[in-house]
């Protein structure tokens, strides 16, 4: 009986020896390889990159790191362009907030601006709650031409607006741009605008809106005594424009059998027509695309809505279907009560609180104001102003729940 006790004993120390030599070599580190393997590359994940000089592969990316590289410094944010003169520093920077209240991506201002109003500028953007001076850079330039005679382009129609002749000349490390007048309000992304350069086709370098819809009330094809483009001209309060491609083309004149550059092109095309232009230099960019009508994209009248679209009764399409999109406040309409609607507008988000509930402090507002005006032809149709904002606001909302959601949601 002793002896098969012993052997069974025996036998269950043999086993757990065993098992205790099988979890040690599990254990243990595997023998290393004598040339790096190669793994199998993993679905979705592109291969890895080789270094510059043709060398192994690069380093591992960090956790978070952008995929693709860097873009250039130029390309990183929506340029925005104003040329500001005289009394339009408060007409400039609430054009800018409204801008920065609605926009996703980063902005880079680019402000032109007399001497007497760069510190102005500075100290209000300044005071601008750091939420939103997080999502600008600013950049403030002198008034300057660079061909001509400053004096004699200052003075054209108003003072300093010939400026944006030459933002291709100036900016030249910028290779697009949306440049607008400082009586422009933005009711929805810059984002939106911005996605138009992507339809330009291969000639196409600048984008901007009829002058008007009906040609029979329109002012160039009544008025006009000089070449202009289409059938009723163009307003250039809101320009669209693809700098690198105006820099390098040369453009068909009046002036001479061949191609003139951009700047080659102003100074005596201004010296030729200068007897026979009103609207200064936007008769100008008229005549320059009435000769080239292939580097133009038109880009319909709700991106550059004023008050000739309701006044004589709504003819923007465009409005009335989708809202207006960026409301350009000419003729001085914010300022005087001959445009109630349009003055609504502007005092109300002149006086939202950048950080307050914009359905509370700006659109609940802009409805009781446009209550006082449906006395007006443009007040009648208060949807074509409310309906894009709406919508934008909406959009805000949307996109700061998603990230407060994504900022406290942990995995």
């Amino acid at each position: 009986m002793r002896r098969p006790c012993k052997v069974a004993a025996a036998l269950l120390c043999l086993a757990v020896l065993l098992l205790l030599y099988l979890l040690a070599g599990s254990a243990a580190p595997p023998p290393a390889p004598s040339a790096p393997a190669r793994r199998p590359p993993r679905l979705g994940r592109s291969p890895p990159r080789r270094s510059p000089a043709g060398g192994g592969s690069a380093s591992a990316r960090k956790f978070g790191e952008q995929k693709h590289p860097k873009e250039p410094p130029s390309l990183q944010c929506m340029h925005l362009a104003v040329v500001a003169c005289g009394d339009r520093l408060e007409e400039t920077l609430i054009m800018l907030k409204s801008a920065v209240l609605f926009s996703s991506r980063r902005l880079c201002f680019h402000i032109f601006a007399e001497d007497s109003l760069k510190p102005e500028f500075e100290t209000k953007l300044k005071e601008w709650p750091s939420s939103y001076t997080k999502k600008f850079e600013s950049n403030i330039y002198p008034i300057t031409f660079s061909v001509g005679n400053a004096q004699e382009w200052k003075k054209l129609f108003k003072p300093c607006a010939a400026q944006r002749l030459f933002l291709p000349v100036i900016l030249k490390d910028v290779d697009s741009l949306l440049y607008v007048d400082t009586d422009v309000l933005f009711l929805r992304p810059i984002d939106d605008i911005w996605h138009l350069l992507r339809e330009f086709n291969s000639t196409q370098l600048a984008a901007m809106a009829p002058e008007h819809e009906m040609p029979k009330i329109g002012w160039y094809s009544r008025f006009a005594r000089h070449p202009y483009y289409g059938s009723t001209g163009l307003n250039s309060g809101v320009m669209l424009m693809n700098l690198t491609r105006i820099r390098s083309t040369h453009f068909k004149n009046s002036l001479i059998p061949g191609g003139l550059t951009w700047e080659e092109m102003l100074y005596p095309l201004y010296q030729k027509y200068k007897n026979y232009i009103t609207w200064g230099d936007q008769d100008l960019l008229n005549i320059i695309f009435y000769f080239n009508p292939e580097c133009l994209y038109v880009f319909p009248c709700q991106w550059n809505y004023r008050p000739d679209h309701c006044m004589y009764g709504s003819n923007c399409r465009g409005a009335e279907e989708e809202g207006v999109s960026i409301l350009h406040g000419n003729r001085g309409v914010y300022h005087d009560d001959k445009q109630p609607t349009f003055k609504a507008l502007y005092e109300v988000i002149r006086d939202f609180p950048f950080e307050d509930n914009l359905f509370q402090s700006l659109y609940y507002p802009l409805q009781s104001r446009f209550l006082d005006t449906v006395h007006t032809l443009c007040g009648r149709i208060p949807q074509v102003f409310l309906k894009q904002i709406e919508k934008t606001m909406k959009k805000v909302y949307e996109n700061r729940v998603i990230v407060y959601l994504g900022a406290n949601h942990k995995y």
